[in-house]
């Protein structure tokens, strides 16, 4: 049965889901904001559909707890290089059906995306705000070198399986699918909430090194390189960028990439 939601707001949007009996969802640590008494609120290391969330159900009936430390061990390494919570909160009823609110991290949009188990979604860090328990959450990887010419794309939240995912983004968001526009969109690092994984992510060169390019790499805020997204599917991107994007701009050839910086040293 699929969790019903309701987007309250135009800019600053929340987002209200009614849970019935023997449905669950977690979030972000830091994207809850109220909730029914009759919510419970857990929080918890694993991830739903990981392997530490079912070594901890192994371990509840008699199993290894030593693996499924491990396990959870391995899953909060990988919450750590997002720059994300460590942890989970869980939300399920008791008694009938209850409310829980979320929002996301920006003043901006959200969007509910009903994953049918065809076709999972890839979102930047920051963009995930709250999940059914059915959905599975783990960390895509695109590659080093990838990684560093687009800033902070070569880490990215990956969810698949099914039920209801909610993603949000700063100021007003947009959907595009890149067949619309001759197969392929190029896209601001910053810019970027989420893709379908029926769409390529890549990076590509605004163009050859000559005095123009270098002009653009100086003050056009997207240094020499820009995110294309290819294929056929959906594409959501917001207006008001992340913070180290807008210092980006702000500074000069010179300035130092908070972003890269962050990621960097978590690794």
């Amino acid at each position: 049965m699929t969790i019903t939601c309701k987007v309250t707001g135009e800019f600053a949007q929340n987002i209200t889901c009614q849970l019935d009996a023997n449905q669950t969802m977690f979030a972000d640590a830091t994207k809850f904001r109220w909730k029914t008494t009759n919510v419970s609120l857990e929080t918890r290391l694993s991830v739903p559909g990981g392997n530490a969330d079912t070594a901890n159900q192994s371990a509840k009936q008699g199993g290894g707890f030593l693996k499924a430390a491990l396990a959870t061990a391995t899953e909060v390494g990988k919450r750590m290089l997002t720059g994300q919570s460590l942890a989970f909160q869980w939300f399920t009823p008791a008694g009938g059906s209850g409310l829980v609110a979320f929002a996301g991290e920006l003043p901006g949009q959200v969007r509910v995306i009903e994953l049918d188990g065809a076709d999972g979604w890839r979102a930047e860090s920051r963009a995930f705000i709250c999940a059914e328990a059915s959905v599975t959450f783990d960390i895509d990887w695109t590659g080093f070198n990838l990684g560093r010419r687009s800033k902070e794309g070569f880490i990215f939240e990956h969810f698949t399986g099914t039920g209801t995912l909610v993603l949000g983004g700063g100021g007003s968001l947009v959907e595009l699918n890149p067949k619309d526009y001759g197969g392929k969109i190029h896209v601001h690092g910053g810019a970027v909430v989420a893709f379908a994984d029926s769409v390529a992510f890549n990076v590509e060169r605004v163009g050859a090194l000559n005095a123009q390019t270098i002009m653009t790499a100086a003050f056009g805020g997207s240094g020499l390189n820009l995110i294309s997204l290819s294929g056929d599917g959906p594409v959501i991107l917001q207006s008001t960028l992340h913070r180290e994007f807008e210092n980006d701009e702000k500074g000069d050839m010179g300035s130092s990439n908070p972003s890269r910086e962050g990621l960097l040293g978590r690794l």
